[in-house]
């Protein structure tokens, strides 16, 4: 039996290519005292994602809160080693898009579909960010 494969359409915001097992969060995230970029792990003390490390992951959430510390924060990810293989995210502002390119990470966003309603943690998901698609594998 084959594995489910899910393709999403959406627009680019970082191009290049890259794969990796998806952790998805429905709540936004902090970069500036919301994770520690050397570990690459939410610090956020009430995020559902409390502790979990994004490194070498897809990272899939509803985009960034707080303040512009966001591209500093994940900047320093992409140094240390930390920084997710791609992101995909429903809202754009100017934090995630800065955060994103400082990564180089591939990502993408606004979507054909909810990308929160479609993956799920542990999915395997390719992340195509120069034609702007997400194809997903099911984990079952």
């Amino acid at each position: 039996m084959s594995a489910k494969k899910i393709v999403l359409r959406g627009r680019k915001v970082v191009g290049g290519c890259a794969e990796g097992e998806a952790l998805v969060t429905k709540e936004t995230i902090s970069g500036w005292g919301g994770i520690d970029p050397m570990t690459g792990t939410v610090i956020e003390t009430h995020h559902e994602l409390h502790g979990v490390s994004f490194r070498d992951r897809v990272l899939v959430f509803p985009g960034a809160k707080g303040s512009s510390g966001w591209s500093n924060a994940f900047h320093m990810t992409r140094l240390a080693g930390t920084a997710p293989k791609a992101m995909v995210f429903n809202r754009m502002n100017t934090k995630i898009a800065l955060g994103a390119v400082v990564t180089h990470a591939p990502t993408v966003t606004d979507l054909d579909q909810d990308p929160l309603a479609v993956v799920e943690t542990g999915d395997w998901v390719r992340v195509d960010g120069d034609r702007g698609i997400v194809e997903v594998t099911k984990k079952r």
